[in-house]
């Protein structure tokens, strides 16, 4: 598991505790990354997590609203979409981002980590 994989299962089961999302994904960033700013306060997995809780996949965490971002929650859930008719792609995230996105030229920033690892615990719906 990537280190974003981690924050997001950590973020789930401090969310799964009643913590808002936004406040659970900041405890497990800073616990993870502890001094590097840049990676604590990294937007595209962050808001990737935040885009699956809002609509009610995250397992445990209550539907709610805990992004602006329109493209980073629409990859993940496409994302989960994908997994779940493809359970394989967990071993090929390339794949799955290209699928997710719709491009081969845009870049991964640890979007699909979040999800396969949200995904491959157990912890999305």
């Amino acid at each position: 598991m990537s280190k974003y994989g981690d924050v997001a299962v950590g973020a789930t089961h401090i969310a799964q505790t009643g913590v808002c999302p936004v406040e659970a994904w900041n405890t497990a960033a800073e616990k993870e990354f502890k001094d590097s700013t840049a990676s604590i306060k990294k937007g595209c997995p962050k808001n990737a997590f935040l885009g699956l809780a809002e609509n009610g996949f995250v397992v445990g965490v209550p539907k709610g609203s805990y992004t602006k971002s329109v493209l980073n929650k629409q990859y993940a859930l496409r994302a989960v979409r994908l997994l779940n008719e493809k359970p394989d792609m967990q071993n090929d995230i390339k794949k799955l981002w290209i699928q997710s996105c719709g491009s081969e030229s845009k870049v991964h920033n640890s979007q699909m980590d979040v999800v396969v690892s949200l995904w491959s615990q157990g912890l999305l719906e």
